[in-house]
């Protein structure tokens, strides 16, 4: 283990246990899981909670009331590749570890389950649902350490896998930079969805590089061009395109969001989504 990584682990878990204490991890509410009682029901209440077992045997309409279970299920779900590079260095895939090293010490000091789950472009890296630092800290190692250049992951193909993988109503973070469009509608129907996207303020706000070979972290593809005011127009019109879509997206499914650049200090992103 690398003393950069010991650094980002240290400095996760001061930020927990000092400035995230008392922040609750959800919102969750009403929906929950455990059967609390049955009552008449009033107009307005959703017809899919009626019991109609009871309703017959009463002859008028009762439905089930349910509360959310006191252990809350946390899965922080990466979405990872070679975009996570950017410029001379990979501060993003720095950034995206440390995010995910502050939701699982968090998960761990509210006594909830913490599930991590990694994609790559060839293979799906899991933590079983854990409440030990030990597995937190090997999957967040795993994030910090997968080597991703000239990789690709296909968004849709994970969220899809994830849906499949995660069975019990959870609170789902789901972290990347999100320069690709992605489907999380399904996804929200059945858990909290909150999606945390990784930047670098390089990629939002470019500067002229005039004659300049550009490689992409992806497929290492290489082209040489004048990188100007056109060529920075072109790419900012493309980014703020896929960006509209995308908060539409969120929107439209009431998924919540935050975006963290790499120079930012995450706990103050993450205590805006729960306070």
């Amino acid at each position: 283990m690398t003393s950069s990584f010991k650094a980002l682990q240290l400095k996760a878990r001061h930020q927990v246990y000092t400035l995230l204490s008392g922040h609750n991890l959800s919102k969750l509410h009403g929906e929950g899981y455990d059967f609390s009682e049955l009552r008449e029901y009033q107009m307005g209440d959703d017809i899919r909670k009626i019991n109609w077992t009871i309703t017959a045997k009463l002859g008028k309409p009762y439905i089930k009331e349910l509360h959310a279970n006191r252990e809350l299920s946390v899965v922080v779900a990466a979405l990872m590749d070679g975009s996570l590079y950017f410029g001379s260095g990979n501060a993003k895939q720095t950034k995206l570890t440390e995010v995910a090293t502050i939701l699982g010490y968090a998960a761990q000091q509210n006594a909830d389950l913490f599930t991590g789950i990694s994609y790559e472009q060839d293979q799906t890296n899991t933590t079983a649902p854990t409440k030990q630092l030990y597995h937190i800290e090997q999957f967040s190692k795993t994030l910090f350490e997968a080597s991703l250049l000239s990789t690709k992951v296909d968004y849709n193909t994970s969220i899809q896998d994830l849906f499949k993988r995660v069975y019990k109503p959870s609170l789902i973070f789901v972290i990347g930079d999100f320069l690709e469009e992605i489907d999380l509608s399904l996804l929200a129907q059945k858990h909290e969805v909150i999606a945390i996207i990784i930047r670098d303020r390089g990629e939002e706000s470019p500067k002229k590089l005039g004659e300049v070979t550009l490689s992409s972290p992806q497929s290492n593809a290489k082209i040489d061009t004048y990188f100007g005011k056109r060529s920075i127009e072109k790419y900012l019109a493309k980014l703020q395109k896929n960006d509209a879509k995308l908060i539409e997206h969120f929107s439209r499914y009431d998924i919540r969001y935050v975006k963290v650049f790499t120079d930012d200090e995450v706990v103050g992103k993450l205590v805006s989504l729960f306070s």
